[in-house]
C-alpha cells in the first residue's frame, strides 16, 4: 500500500467508524454468533500474494464485526465500562504512526517526556499529592498497560524494599515468609500477583455490614496472626471501587493502622472509581485525603471511566528509587549518556517489559479535548443516572439492594417479599440467566459474601437516563417472568 492508496483506505476507515457510532444504539448489545463461527468463514492459511485493502475491510464488516460485543453501546452495563472518545482513536492513530519501543528516552524524546508531563497533568486532575508528580523528581507516574500490570509492578517493588530492608536485619527474612495481603473483594489482579511471583496471598474478610470494605481492625488481627506465625506482610493491596460491589476500603483505619508498620507498602487500586476523584465532591468519601498520606503506589484506568481508549492503566509512586532499584536491568547496548548521568527517565525501568507503547499521546489528546470541566461532568452524568437506577430499585416491590450503590455501580438481587430466604440464590441465578439472554442490555452477575446477585454499571458515553429505564424496565419483565416459572 501506498501513501495515496493509503490515505484512500484511511478516509473510509474514518467513514466505516462513524457509521458504526452514528447507528451503534439501533443493535443489539451482544453478539449473537456461537463459539467457533470465525474458523469456517475464513481460509485456513494466509493468502500466498496480497489482496486488495477493500476486500479486507469488507471482510471485517461482514466477519468481524458480528462477533463483537458493543462495549460502547448506550445499554451495556455489564463489567464496567470501557472508554472511548474520538480523541482518543486520533490518539492512538497518532501514536501508530510513529511506532518507537519508547524504551528509553532516546529511543523518542517526546514519547518519554509526554509522558511525564501528561501523568502529571492526571495526578493534579485526581487531587494526587505533589509527591507523586514526576516534576517532585522524588516520586513520579508511569502509563501502564492495566491495573493487573500496576499491583504486579507495586509487588514487585515492595518486595525489593522488604529485602532490602531485611538484608540489613540480624535474621534476613527468606520469600516463603512474606504475605500478600488482599481482601475477600479484592480483584484478582492480587491473587494473580501473588502466583506470578511465587507468594503467599492472604485474603482478609470484609463484611456486609461494613459495605464490603476492609477495616482497620481486620487488618491488625491479620498483622498480629501473621507475625506471631513469622510471617511478614510487606504489601496490602487495597481497593477504592472494588469490581464486584463498589467497596472502598477504610483508608484512614488502615493508615491508622499501618502507621505501625512503616514496612508494609500500601498500593491503592482505583481502577474503577479513582477517575472520580477528578469531582471535588467524591474526594471525601473515596478518603483521598488518606490515598495523600499514606499510599505508597496508587493506580486507576484512563481506559474505564476515563475517556482514554483502552489501554491507559496509569501508576503512581511515592518513591521512584524503588521501583528503579527493582526493575533496572541495563545491558550495555542499552546504555546512553543521558541515562547514566540521571537528567532523563528511561519508563523501561518503571515497568515489566522493554518496550513501551506511546500511550502518553492519547492520554494527552483527551485531557486536552475534553478538559477538566469534560471530565467533571462526564462522572457527574454517570453518578446522576445512577442515581436514577438506584430510586427505581428501591421502590420496586420485588427488587432490593444488596450493598448502597456506589458512584456508577449498583448491585441488585431479585427478593419478593415471604419468600424462603434459602431459596434465593437459587431464584436469582435463574432471573440473571434469563437477563443474560437478552440482546438489547448487557450486564453481569456477583457473588457478595455467598449472595448471589446482578451488577449494573453506567459508563458508556452515550447512555441516558432513557436507557436507564429502558433497562430498568427489562430487569423487571425478567423478574416478573422468573417469579412466574419458579
Amino acid at each position: 500500500m501506498d501513501v495515496e492508496q493509503f490515505r484512500r483506505a484511511g478516509h473510509a476507515a474514518i467513514d466505516r467508524i462513524c457509521e458504526y457510532y452514528t447507528n451503534l444504539g439501533a443493535g443489539p448489545v451482544s453478539s449473537s454468533v456461537k463459539p467457533g463461527y470465525l474458523a469456517p468463514l475464513l481460509p485456513d492459511a494466509p493468502p500466498e500474494h496480497g489482496e486488495d485493502f477493500s476486500a479486507i475491510a469488507a471482510d471485517y464488516e461482514r466477519f468481524i464485526v458480528p462477533g463483537l460485543t458493543h462495549w460502547q453501546h448506550p445499554s451495556f452495563f455489564a463489567y464496567f465500562p470501557t472508554a472511548f472518545s474520538f480523541e482518543g482513536i486520533l490518539g492512538d492513530l497518532y501514536a501508530t504512526a510513529a511506532p518507537n519501543p519508547g524504551f528509553n528516552w532516546s529511543c523518542s524524546p517526546a514519547s518519554t517526556e509526554l509522558e511525564a508531563v501528561v501523568m502529571d497533568w492526571a495526578a493534579k486532575l485526581l487531587g494526587l499529592d505533589p509527591a507523586f508528580y514526576n516534576a517532585s523528581g522524588v516520586g513520579g507516574g508511569a502509563l501502564q498497560t492495566t491495573a493487573s500490570d500496576s499491583a504486579l509492578i507495586a509487588t514487585v517493588a515492595a518486595r525489593e524494599r522488604i529485602m532490602s530492608l531485611s538484608a540489613h536485619a540480624q535474621t534476613p527474612l527468606s520469600l516463603d515468609k512474606l504475605v500478600v495481603y488482599v481482601t475477600t473483594q479484592t480483584h484478582s489482579l492480587g491473587l494473580k500477583a501473588g502466583r506470578v511471583l511465587g507468594l503467599h496471598v492472604r485474603a482478609l474478610e470484609v463484611r456486609a455490614q461494613d459495605s464490603y470494605a476492609l477495616r482497620g481492625g481486620v487488618l491488625q488481627q491479620a498483622m498480629e496472626e501473621d507475625k506471631a506465625a513469622g510471617r511478614w506482610p510487606f504489601i496490602l493491596i487495597t481497593t477504592v471501587g472494588s469490581t464486584s460491589s463498589g467497596a472502598v476500603d477504610n483508608l484512614p483505619e488502615i493508615q491508622v493502622v499501618l502507621a505501625n508498620h512503616p514496612e508494609v507498602w500500601l498500593h491503592v487500586d482505583a481502577a474503577w472509581a479513582g477517575i472520580a476523584l477528578c469531582c471535588p465532591e467524591t474526594r471525601e468519601e473515596l478518603y483521598l485525603a488518606a490515598i495523600n498520606a499514606a499510599a505508597d503506589s496508587f493506580c486507576t484506568n484512563f481506559h474505564k471511566w476515563g475517556l482514554v481508549n483502552f489501554d491507559a492503566s496509569t501508576l503512581w509512586v511515592r518513591d521512584r528509587k524503588v521501583l528503579n532499584a527493582a526493575l533496572d536491568v541495563t545491558p550495555p547496548f542499552l546504555r546512553t549518556a543521558h541515562g547514566d548521568s540521571g537528567a532523563v527517565v528511561d519508563y523501561r525501568n518503571w515497568h515489566l517489559a522493554l518496550g513501551r507503547r506511546f500511550r502518553s499521546l492519547k492520554l494527552w489528546f483527551v485531557l486536552r479535548g475534553f478538559g477538566a470541566e469534560g471530565f467533571r461532568k462526564y462522572i457527574r452524568q454517570g453518578i446522576a443516572l445512577n442515581a436514577v437506577l438506584g430510586t427505581l430499585i428501591a421502590g420496586s416491590d420485588i427488587l432490593e439492594l444488596v450493598t448502597p450503590p456506589s458512584l456508577a455501580l449498583t448491585v441488585f438481587r431479585l427478593a419478593p417479599p415471604g419468600i424462603d430466604p434459602s431459596v434465593l440464590n437459587t431464584l436469582n441465578s435463574a432471573f440473571f440467566a434469563r437477563l443474560a439472554q437478552r440482546s438489547d442490555l448487557a450486564i453481569t452477575q456477583t457473588v457478595l459474601n455467598d449472595v448471589f446477585c446482578v451488577r449494573f454499571a453506567i459508563g458508556a458515553a452515550r447512555t441516558t437516563e432513557m436507557h436507564v429505564r429502558t433497562a430498568f424496565d427489562a430487569i423487571m419483565e425478567e423478574a416478573r417472568a422468573t417469579l412466574t416459572a419458579a
